[in-house]
């Protein structure tokens, strides 16, 4: 596997998830909000997606979602800082069988410019928070238009600086948890696997303002807003009936404002803009 020149806080960043790639999936595979999330935001995907889209993943994991697209007829070059992460994606998808759909590559999304697949792409895609994981999610954004197509899409999956569910948890006297994303501007410490770097919350606006260039937003849609966040992994289980009427709820007012921005996360959706 090719080696990357990354800074200190991303390289942190590599090694706690490259630890916690051993795990990684026993850790969620049982968890029925993960796999309602990951559910909210493949439909997403899939109301904007052409048949026989070129996706580029960034942060692909363990290979989740690559897999899944791959079954659906795409072909998916995924990409993650992680080397174990990476590892645990090429063997997923050799038991999968869809090595022919799935390619993969070490490399940070703060470096797209040293990506050896440059597409053009249908679709870059990022889900669950790992573009929470850099301070310079401006840069990010403004290396997309090279690598896509005109009228290509971009779905990113992040975390805002307020989470109601979160918030609430201070009742309960988890006051660290609660008031976690309230000073966030310098960023916030996180602790993975007990390696410590460092993450930052971004409001649908800071991405707005950073596309309004190349972009139309074509979607904004709140996730784990009136549904719990998956840390509570215990609740669909002490309550099914009331996390069957949740979820119902979330479905009906995800796109509404104040929802769609006070969630555990935001699904936006990006297309770029054609000359």
């Amino acid at each position: 596997m090719k080696q990357v020149t990354i800074n200190h806080d991303t390289a942190k960043a590599a090694e706690a998830f490259t630890r916690q790639s051993a795990v990684f999936d026993q850790l969620y595979a049982h968890n029925a909000i993960i796999q309602y999330k990951r559910d909210r935001v493949r439909n997403h995907i899939n109301r904007y997606l052409q048949p026989n889209s070129h996706i580029l993943e960034l942060n692909a994991g363990t290979g989740e979602d690559a897999g899944y697209f791959a079954r659906q007829g795409h072909r998916v070059h995924a990409t993650d800082i992680s080397s174990g992460m990476l590892e645990r994606l090429q063997k997923k998808m050799e038991w999968k069988q869809t090595t022919a759909q799935v390619s993969s590559e070490l490399c940070s999304f703060t470096q797209l410019d040293q990506l050896q697949q440059r597409g053009p792409y249908d679709l870059i895609f990022s889900n669950f928070a790992g573009l929470n994981c850099t301070g310079e999610l401006d840069k990010v954004i403004h290396s997309f238009p090279s690598l896509l197509k005109p009228g290509a899409l971009v779905t990113m999956v992040v975390m805002p600086g307020f989470c109601l569910w979160e918030t609430m948890l201070a009742l309960r006297g988890r006051f660290k948890l609660a008031f976690r994303r309230f000073n966030h501007k310098n960023g916030v410490t996180a602790n993975v696997e007990g390696v410590k770097f460092t993450c930052w919350y971004y409001q649908p606006s800071f991405i707005r303002n950073c596309a309004q260039h190349d972009f139309e937003v074509l979607a904004v849609e709140g996730l784990c807003t009136i549904v719990p966040p998956s840390y509570l992994e215990k609740f669909p289980a002490k309550h099914p009936w009331l996390f069957r009427r949740l979820m119902r709820l979330e479905n009906r007012f995800k796109n509404s404002f104040p929802w769609r921005h006070i969630g555990d996360y935001y699904i936006i959706t990006l297309r770029k803009k054609t000359a």
